[in-house]
């Protein structure tokens, strides 16, 4: 490998998007951990570039987010203060410098470069059956992870992602398995993890109160790489495990022609009983583009709105167009939704979810 290569990691996103990242950068080894299924020796071309080192941004316009934010921008990027940060748009893609950590402030960017390709991320659980892709997006700690355990179980089905995905507009479901985060009341569904040589974890009756603190000091951490890494790493809150430690004996999947999307949240109710019904295709695109941007970190949403507000990625454009991805990868396939009661644990939530998941299975014609 040349000195010129040696100096950049690259990531090929399922040969729609590439990405380097200066070796130099603080924040390098964090995208290694999450970007790792993506990992390649070279790349022929990168559509997102990330380094340490920031650019000259000549004339740059006053502007204003929230009454808080200030930011600069022309007609080639913008300086975001706080962070401090820039984001460049060229006919190559774009340019993310800064020295705080920007995995978070590099997502939003990813998303924009897959649906330019053609493609869009998504926040869900993705498991192959028998050939065919199943999506279930679904909000934070519904149950994903509980689910995926015992869906391995079964015959047929193959680990995709638990966390984020893409879906192609020609209608393939596309893997992201990354790094998985489990909790201290997964002990029951995962106990080869907990088995020993394991970290501390904080007792269940505390995992949420640490994870509300975690979340607001999260923006915090984030100016600091090396601490945002470490924290990811050895957090009280959950293990950072690849899927691969998570489920040895697994199947695995890159890609699957999609057969169906079942969104499920959690409710409150007085009954155990779930709510299970049928829904349009322009339902399901409004879930999917909701849950993945409310998903998102605060400060990967403040790239989106700043983008937008400078013109350089107009807000307007960029939902019609993952709009438009999303509705042709829909098209002709089967789309659900279930409610789960929110008094039930993870084991029993995530018992209804692979109930209703082998159903809309067979209603799709692939089961």
């Amino acid at each position: 490998m040349d000195k010129k290569m040696s100096e950049w990691n690259y990531f090929n996103l399922h040969n729609l998007v590439g990405m380097r990242v200066s070796r130099s950068a603080s924040t390098a080894s964090l995208f290694t951990d999450m970007f790792n299924p993506f990992q390649v020796e070279r790349l022929e071309h990168a559509d997102l570039t990330i380094t340490e080192e920031q650019e000259p941004l000549e004339n740059g316009a006053f502007g204003e987010v929230h009454g808080e934010t200030e930011f600069f921008y022309n007609d080639r990027g913008l300086h975001l203060e706080t962070p401090d940060v820039q984001v460049f748009v060229d006919e190559d893609g774009f340019r993310l410098h800064g020295d705080v950590e920007l995995l978070v402030l590099a997502l939003p960017l990813i998303d924009r470069l897959m649906i330019v390709k053609g493609a869009a991320m998504i926040h869900a659980l993705t498991v192959e059956y028998n050939g065919y892709g199943v999506n279930m997006p679904a909000w934070g700690g519904t149950g994903k992870t509980s689910t995926m355990a015992k869906l391995l179980k079964r015959d047929g089905f193959a680990f995709m992602g638990d966390d984020w995905a893409f879906l192609s507009g020609d209608g393939d479901l596309l893997g992201y398995a990354k790094p998985m985060f489990i909790k201290p009341y997964h002990q029951s569904i995962y106990p080869h993890l907990f088995s020993n040589g394991h970290k501390p974890l904080v007792p269940i009756s505390l995992s949420k109160r640490i994870h509300s603190m975690t979340t607001r000091v999260h923006p915090y951490i984030t100016r600091y790489p090396k601490l945002a890494q470490i924290t990811r790493r050895w957090s009280p809150e959950h293990m950072m495990v690849m899927p691969h430690r998570a489920f040895p004996e697994a199947r695995f999947s890159n890609a699957a022609p999609l057969a169906v999307s079942l969104f499920v949240e959690r409710f409150q109710s007085s009954s155990d009983e779930p709510v299970f019904e049928e829904k349009s295709k322009q339902w399901m695109i409004s879930r999917l583009i909701g849950n993945f941007t409310s998903e998102l970190p605060k400060q990967s949403r403040l790239v989106m709105t700043s983008l937008g507000a400078s013109g350089l990625v107009p807000i307007e454009q960029a939902f019609e167009e993952k709009a438009a991805v999303l509705s042709q990868a829909l098209e002709g396939k089967p789309n659900f939704y279930l409610r789960v009661p929110k008094h039930l644990t993870p084991d029993q939530a995530s018992d209804i979810i692979v109930s209703k998941i082998e159903k809309v299975l067979v209603t799709a014609g692939v089961a």
